[in-house]
């Protein structure tokens, strides 16, 4: 049995040798290294124990596995959620019951009090938490999952440690071996050079690029917080230890790799230093590692781009790179679609990813753990003479609650007070209405909040690509204010929407006169539907279809014979979709009624999924 798992190894490093080396030594130029690289992918291998090895195999043989139509993400921070791991792994009966059958853990990896930027500035990428558990506990975790079909999602943040770093510590001591795994410089000539091209990501709360270190007398390059510092990966020992870190972390159980800021892995002076080639040479050598010693697992990138410009981030069909990336774009457009009332940007937007080809899987969430960046396609609105600046109040203004006869609740991120740029925060269920509807006791603008709520998750699942749940989005949970009291948090508005898991609230999910029992009940019905259809298989023929109303949004999946139609209402009245599908009869998926898909009465804030019967 050992010759044949070995033999196994051997023609999966066989295949990609070629291709790895010729990769490696364009990249580096270094023999003795990628010889290292090799015997340590071999060592991996060999430590990856029989049952991850055995799933290895059959996705293998099923390499489309991921793209079913059962599959149903929950990200969630694990404190926030249970505790600990050991809490999760207590949870798992109600993740089954949410039809959840893959988990985003949010960053769990040892960070420092105080500078852990919500859990990516890692010192140890080899160490969790302590107050999370340990390695034998995510361990325990990822088996407990499996047995009950359950997929783990960790994020791997490889473009920049932790100043608290084993690196750091040795480099901040003038060790020139860990000084070079970064970027330093002893004065600011080319930190100077680097600022005049390259973006700043938190101009605000991070200015600059740089942070100068006067116990060294070096700057270093530090993209996004002080405290993070960038990694070079011109050097191949960078490389190769951070390769070592992920296939450590892949034999913990991890099925789904999510590589944190993909885009600023590559430095190159003169650039704006994101998106160069280097990156997607680094990402597909991540692939074909993947491929050699762990092949069930999955690359999931997180690109902050418009999904035509994230499409190289999934390689080619030959030469693949990421398996999945975020649909992130399509996310503030459905917001600036709720403001609006007005679906044509976002038919626009659904259009682009349907013309896609199929092999490209996409995630869908409604809310995450971050803020929301109005980051539009702003040229197609100034055709209808709406300016970016305006429109960034607006939307802002609106979802905190100010103006358009919005219900919604939250708060700003990252205010420029200079520009007036800024970024949004806030839960699914408080932009819906669901906080201020129970704060003022409002039973109709809960119904109403209710609705939309319901329906934006319907118009979720009906996209292109597998949709994610944020923890607590399934109950209605609201906006959670009592960051401001934790010095630690309450600078970082992002805490609103990462509050606790209410496990009392959840106790109520299977009482319909509740809040939690009515959202929960019809996201279940949603989601046991889109399960057992195959028209929702995440490589199903997709298109839009004009409705003459721009309120109301249209789309049809097609897939093996079968077809349905979602209709969603993005507005508080009652409106009537003009389509006009003459192909047949057609059935109300949720009723059971029988209907014609045309001139469809649609009630305020609702939705259709009608399938077409023979």
């Amino acid at each position: 049995m050992k010759k044949e798992v070995e033999t196994l190894y051997e023609r999966r490093f066989q295949k990609h040798l070629d291709e790895l080396r010729w990769l490696y030594m364009e990249l580096y130029d270094n023999d003795s290294m990628f010889a290292e690289l090799c015997d340590n992918m071999k060592r991996f291998y060999e430590e990856r124990n029989g049952q991850l090895k055995q799933q290895d195999r059959q996705r293998e043989e099923h390499p489309d596995w991921y793209k079913k139509n059962d599959m149903l993400g929950m990200m969630f921070y694990i404190d926030n959620f249970a505790g600990n791991m050991k809490g999760v792994q207590e949870k798992l009966d109600y993740i089954e019951k949410c039809n959840v059958n893959y988990i985003h853990l949010m960053p769990f990896l040892d960070t420092p009090k105080g500078r852990s930027d919500g859990g990516y500035a890692v010192a140890d990428f080899r160490k969790v938490q302590p107050e999370l558990g340990t390695m034998k506990d995510l361990e325990n975790l990822t088996a407990a999952c499996h047995e009950k079909k359950i997929n783990v999602c960790m994020d791997f943040v490889m473009n920049h440690t932790s100043e608290d770093h084993e690196w750091a510590v040795k480099a901040r001591q003038g060790d020139g071996e860990y000084m070079s795994r970064y970027f330093f410089y002893d004065n600011d000539e080319i930190p100077s050079e680097y600022e005049k091209t390259v973006p700043q990501v938190f101009p605000t709360t991070a200015p600059g690029n740089f942070t100068w270190l006067p116990e060294i007398g070096h700057y270093v390059l530090t993209s996004f917080y002080p405290y993070q510092w960038d990694l070079n990966y011109r050097n191949p020992r960078v490389f190769n230890e951070m390769m070592y870190n992920f296939l450590f972390l892949a034999n913990k159980g991890i099925d789904i790799i999510r590589i944190d800021a993909v885009p600023y892995i590559w430095k190159e002076l003169g650039t704006q230093c994101r998106n160069l080639p280097q990156v997607h040479t680094i990402v597909r050598m991540m692939r074909i590692i993947s491929e050699i010693v762990c092949p069930g697992i999955l690359l999931l990138g997180e690109v902050v781009m418009e999904p035509k410009k994230v499409v190289p981030y999934f390689g080619t069909v030959e030469k693949p790179e990421c398996h999945m990336l975020y649909n992130v774009t399509t996310m503030a457009t459905t917001w600036h679609t709720v403001a609006t009332r007005d679906v044509r940007l976002l038919k626009k937007q659904l259009d682009i990813v349907n013309a896609l080809p199929k092999e490209y899987v996409f995630l869908n969430y409604l809310r995450c753990h971050d803020d929301i960046g109005w980051g539009l396609d702003y040229p197609t609105l100034m055709e209808e003479g709406i300016g970016e600046v305006s429109h960034k109040k607006y939307l802002n203004d609106y979802f905190r609650g100010y103006t358009g006869s919005s219900n919604s609740r939250g708060e700003l991120y990252n205010e420029d007070l200079v520009t007036g740029d800024a970024r949004f925060c806030g839960t699914t269920a408080s932009m819906c209405g669901v906080e201020r509807a129970g704060f003022e006791q409002d039973e109709a603008m809960m119904d109403s909040a209710i609705r939309l709520d319901v329906m934006l998750h319907a118009y979720m699942f009906m996209q292109s690509g597998i949709p994610v749940l944020y923890s607590g989005d399934e109950i209605g949970q609201v906006n959670d204010y009592t960051y401001k009291e934790d010095p630690l948090k309450a600078d970082d508005s992002r805490y609103i929407h990462r509050g606790a898991m209410n496990w009392e609230l959840a106790e109520n999910i299977a009482d319909p006169a509740t809040v939690q029992g009515r959202i929960f009940g019809m996201l279940d019905r949603l989601e046991q539907l889109r399960g057992s259809e195959k028209a929702f298989m995440s490589d199903a023929d997709m298109w839009t279809i004009e409705t003459w109303e721009k309120e109301v949004l249209c789309i049809g999946r097609y897939y093996d014979g079968d077809k349905v139609i979602g209709l969603f209402n993005f507005s508080e009245h009652d409106k009537t979709a003009w389509i006009n599908e003459t192909d047949g009869d057609y059935v109300d998926m949720l009723s059971g009624r029988k209907m014609k898909a045309a001139g469809v009465d649609i009630p305020a804030y609702g939705f259709y999924y009608l399938k077409k019967v023979d």
